[in-house]
């Protein structure tokens, strides 16, 4: 089985973000802790512009058994993430560590929803650990 974990705009920063929402770890560790709990192969990809998350989505998005995504602030402004996620075939799970819906207006909604198999928001850090325990229960 073959996951990827795709973030988008700051989160490389996860650790110096919002403590009482993000946390104090940065995403590299917790990254590296999760291909340890997980016997699945779970890739990672992060950037900050909007075409090279939609050049890695298209690029595995017909090869990977998932896509977990936290496309950050461009989940609420892209129209072309939204529409690559719709054209690809590997299901996506799109996945936010705040409850967005209890943040800015603009942030409580969400351009890629629609074409995604779930959500799961505002679970912290453990919202990316509850997608990969759903696609592993298959």
């Amino acid at each position: 089985m073959k996951v990827i974990i795709i973030n988008g705009p700051n989160l490389n920063l996860l650790e110096h973000r919002n403590k009482d929402v993000y946390g104090i770890v940065s995403f590299d560790d917790y990254y590296l802790k999760l291909k340890q709990q997980y016997a699945i192969q779970i890739d990672y990809y992060q950037s900050n512009i909007e075409g090279e998350l939609i050049d890695k989505i298209q690029e595995i998005g017909f090869t990977y058994d998932y896509i977990i995504l936290n496309a950050g602030g461009y989940t609420h402004t892209s129209v072309a993430i939204a529409d690559c996620v719709e054209l690809i075939s590997c299901p996506v799970i799109e996945v936010h560590i705040s409850n967005i819906y209890s943040r800015e207006t603009f942030r409580q909604k969400s351009l890629l929803s629609k074409h995604c198999v779930g959500c799961i928001v505002g679970l912290g850090l453990n919202s990316y650990n509850l997608a990969i325990d759903h696609i592993i229960s298959g």
